[in-house]
């Protein structure tokens, strides 16, 4: 018995028998250069996709950056701040319960002294320098 070979898959499936499938594996067309040109277009346009996420994202990654390095300079200035508050709330407790405090913080700075004593205050050395007018 003769059977016709078909070019098209529709003409083979209509012969379910061994031969009709070898003959459709056996059937490779070969699309020239059109099959590798499809090939490169469909990874061009994957290359395109990427670059143009990467662009979008792009200045978000940026500023991210950005705001992740103030963070960490505006956390170095809240400790730092946080020292200060913590030498001043101690010397404020010192000044309201400790009142020899008081008393050497206004020997220092005010010149005060107590009845019978005598204060000596030393001046800085007076300098022959110019004094040079801006």
């Amino acid at each position: 018995m003769f059977i016709p070979v078909h070019r098209n898959q529709a003409a083979i499936s209509l012969f379910p028998f061994a031969g009709g499938r070898a003959l459709l594996s056996a059937m490779k067309v070969d699309l020239g250069i059109w099959n590798k040109l499809t090939w490169v277009v469909i990874a061009l346009g994957f290359v395109a996709g990427v670059l143009l996420v990467g662009a979008w994202y792009y200045p978000l990654l940026t500023q991210n950056e950005r705001l992740r390095k103030q963070i960490l300079k505006l956390g170095d200035q809240i400790q730092q701040e946080a020292e200060t508050s913590k030498a001043l709330k101690a010397s404020i407790d010192a000044l309201h319960h400790d009142p020899k405090t008081v008393e050497r913080l206004a020997r220092e700075t005010l010149s005060y002294a107590k009845p019978g004593e005598t204060v000596i205050r030393f001046d800085p050395p007076v300098t022959n320098t110019p004094v040079i007018a801006r």
